[in-house]
């Protein structure tokens, strides 16, 4: 396996700015061809660094309604959340070490208190509803750096290690022994499932 590098931080920062810019744009801004930037975006997808492409939609312009930021405590977190992502109004979950659950979506003005509770259902749960003003979403990878985990040890995974792809997911190993360590125990699985 390559180490991930700066060229490499370079390409995810100028797409997490606009997936669509074109690759030869791209590699005159960072001094490589457009088949070298489209050559290590796939290596980055293979590595399971980039893991979709996606646009940002201004849902202000698409839906009526009051952006609000909803705080919920609860005792039955996993099942809200998973109500919250397939609720249509709700563009954000997200839940806190604290145990929280706190959610931006796009209410009816007039009926905010009747569509959470009809959200929260039977599970027991106090909320506040906080109106946002103004919302900002800004991905960047900024100031991180590559930190590949082994999936045999979870020690980091650096230039001399391993990458394999097994049941066509891909993994990535710091040396051969978790490697085989890795692949021993998944046909051994296999072979008892």
């Amino acid at each position: 396996m390559r180490q991930l590098d700066e060229t490499d931080l370079e390409i995810l920062s100028l797409l997490a700015a606009d997936a669509r810019r074109p690759y030869s744009e791209i590699g005159e801004e960072i001094g490589l061809s457009g088949p070298a930037v489209s050559d290590r975006v796939t290596r980055l997808q293979e590595a399971g660094i980039i893991r979709n492409f996606t646009i940002d939609v201004d849902r202000s312009e698409l839906r009526a309604g009051v952006p609000v930021l909803i705080r919920l405590e609860t005792t039955a977190i996993d099942r809200l959340r998973d109500r919250l992502r397939e609720a249509d109004p709700v563009e954000h979950v997200f839940v806190t070490a604290e145990g929280e659950v706190w959610f931006y979506a796009r209410a009816e003005a007039r009926n905010v208190r009747t569509w959470v509770e009809s959200l929260l259902g039977e599970a027991e749960a106090t909320y506040t509803v906080t109106l946002v003003e103004e919302a900002e979403w800004t991905p960047s990878i900024d100031g991180l750096e590559f930190a590949l985990t082994c999936a045999e040890c979870g020690n980091t995974v650096d230039a001399e290690g391993e990458t394999a792809r097994i049941d066509e997911e891909v993994y990535h190993f710091c040396c051969p022994s978790c490697l085989d360590r890795f692949r021993s125990r998944y046909q051994r699985l296999e072979e008892s499932a």
